[in-house]
């Protein structure tokens, strides 16, 4: 199927690995220019070099306003300002009882998970919206819909994102520019092998055995019983940021396994 992406020219946040890093290649795969923004420089290069032609690598510190700024100017210096956004940067952040987390937990996740994207967009959108095309997709969380009472820094932030990006798709969509949101659950990748590895450290089992048991225990609605694969949230995000999803607007589209456990509304 051909998504109408050849010749466009598509940045990706937290494009290093994980989710980011699969839909860097998946857009790649459909013709497209994309460069990867991580935070971490040499993580991001080496995954420029893998991913091959097409793909170039920015190192940026998304919680810093002028680190942003700086960003803007060296694609459009550079490259070419992007006619796709997709926002996949971000951290779980914290976890305890909500009123134990400190201002400066609450503060992290809301400067990386949240005020990252809004930095971002507004780098980018302004010139998608006078060219009178763009995309932008940005990665929430299953924990948007359906809060974990021990990640509520994480929680609050991704449910941020779902407002914002509302409202955001309300006012870009008639030049051009379709908002919309992907919420994924438990993805195979660094962040929650990290998560794997704590509780897998301390119950004294091997990350398999971590993950069987907090499936049973912790997501007992993810019917299928695994860890979904970066590609496989990759390959959502790209159809919204084809032509085919061209009446797709202000929309949020769970990639989790069946793990939030009510209807969409």
């Amino acid at each position: 199927m051909d998504y109408g992406l050849k010749g466009k020219t598509a940045l990706v946040t937290g494009g290093a690995s994980g989710i980011g890093r699969a839909t860097a290649q998946a857009l790649l795969e459909e013709g497209a220019n994309v460069i990867v923004v991580d935070l971490r420089g040499d993580a991001v290069a080496e995954a420029a070099d893998a991913l091959g032609r097409n793909a170039n690598a920015l190192q940026a510190d998304l919680r810093a306003a002028d680190q942003v700024k700086g960003l803007g100017a060296t694609v459009e210096e550079r490259f070419t300002m992007p006619d796709i956004v997709v926002c996949a940067a971000g951290v779980t952040g914290a976890k305890g009882h909500p009123l134990e987390m400190s201002d400066g937990a609450w503060n992290e996740a809301w400067e990386t998970d949240f005020m990252s994207v809004v930095r971002t967009l507004r780098e980018f959108v302004p010139t998608m919206e006078k060219r009178g095309w763009g995309r932008v997709v940005i990665v929430c969380s299953e924990n948007a819909m359906q809060p974990y009472s021990d990640e509520a820094v994480y929680n609050v932030a991704k449910a941020g994102l779902l407002n914002f990006a509302k409202g955001l798709s309300r006012v870009a969509a008639p030049s051009g520019v379709l908002v919309n949101c992907v919420s994924p659950a438990f993805i195979e990748t660094p962040m929650t092998d990290t998560m794997m590895d704590k509780k897998a450290e301390a119950e004294g089992v091997s990350r398999d055995k971590a993950i069987e048991s907090f499936l049973q225990e912790d997501r007992p609605h993810l019917e299928l019983k695994r860890r979904g694969r970066p590609e496989e949230v990759a390959a959502t995000i790209a159809f919204l940021c084809s032509e085919k999803a061209s009446f797709v607007v202000g929309s949020n589209y769970r990639v989790d396994g069946g793990s939030v456990a009510t209807m969409s509304v």
